[in-house]
């Protein structure tokens, strides 16, 4: 009797730790286990690259001061009187941005209207959906190609500049390249408008026209309006395609005709030569935009949800 008590212990100790062996085994647990893993990796490299811009920028910010550093328009290194203002490069991002969603929203919205409403679930739409998509994959590279050797001569042949580089010749390549994210977001709300809904407006007696007007744009409104939210947080990382048509010069923008320079393409022409105060003037200019598309990329993500809810 006594033997038997103690080998229960044991026996109970022994099935405790085959059942944290089949635990692990388990090809379910050890998936769940991997989706964590994987879904952590995210969020860490997130952290970690703030961490990293944020110390990078502590020598800048010390110096200069996060608010002069922000709205100074000076960007000079004259050795023992270095001064460095992020204002000009600020509103070289916003002017080339904001410029590029008003020349983007009238072609955007018309091709989503095509895809998503006029020949929805046609092939014609199809094609003009998928062409739309590979115009979003295309390198920026191109983009910048295709404005020095095609938009760049016009902009000379109209006088508008003598070089063919400035903030609007930016701008509209700018356009091109957010068009295609604009307007497949777009399509993709307009499609989700019930089809009860629109036949009801039909058998009233309503237009197409009216249609669109009652009952298209009312449901799909927040929807569209979050595309170009998200849109205008692509536009303003855009760096190669700004960078080839803007002039690069340090200067503040004085009309769409001035040359100027955009924070993302401050970066992409000097990181390579810079070092001590100038390198951690960059990383701060980097966390401005890290931040500033962090909260535009938020603000559309949340009218997306509250589109989809509705």
């Amino acid at each position: 009797m006594l033997k038997k008590m103690k080998k229960q212990p044991n026996a109970q100790h022994s099935f405790s730790i085959g059942g944290v062996v089949s635990a692990i085994q388990n090809p379910d647990k050890r998936f769940t286990l991997l989706l964590w893993a994987a879904a952590l990796v995210v969020p860490l490299i997130c952290c970690a690259m703030l961490f990293s811009l944020i110390s990078d920028s502590v020598l800048a910010f010390g110096e200069f001061g996060i608010f002069k550093f922000i709205t100074s328009s000076q960007w000079s290194y004259t050795e023992g009187h270095e001064s460095c203002g992020a204002l000009p490069f600020i509103v070289g991002t916003l002017e080339s941005t904001f410029l590029a969603l008003f020349f983007c929203i009238p072609f955007s919205l018309t091709v989503a209207l095509f895809v998503g409403e006029y020949y929805k679930g046609r092939k014609v739409a199809a094609v003009f959906g998928t062409i739309t998509d590979l115009l979003a994959g295309i390198p920026s590279i191109i983009y910048g190609l295709w404005g020095f050797y095609v938009l760049r001569p016009i902009v000379v042949a109209l006088g508008l500049s003598e070089q063919g580089s400035c903030i609007l010749t930016a701008s509209m390549v700018l356009a091109v390249r957010i068009v295609p994210y604009a307007a497949s977001l777009s399509a993709e709300f307009i499609k989700m408008v019930p089809a009860e809904l629109k036949e009801a407006a039909y058998s009233l007696g309503a237009t197409r026209g009216e249609v669109l007007r009652t009952v298209v744009f009312p449901c799909a409104g927040s929807g569209i309006f979050s595309a170009f939210i998200l849109a205008i947080g692509r536009a303003l990382g855009e760096t190669m395609t700004v960078t080839m048509r803007i002039g690069n010069t340090n200067q503040m923008p004085t009309s769409l005709l001035s040359t100027g320079n955009t924070m993302a393409s401050i970066i992409a022409n000097q990181f390579g030569e810079a070092d001590g105060l100038k390198l951690s003037s960059l990383f701060a200019i980097a966390l401005i935009l890290f931040t500033l598309t962090a909260a535009i990329n938020l603000i559309g993500k949340i009218l997306i949800h509250r589109a989809q809810i509705r």
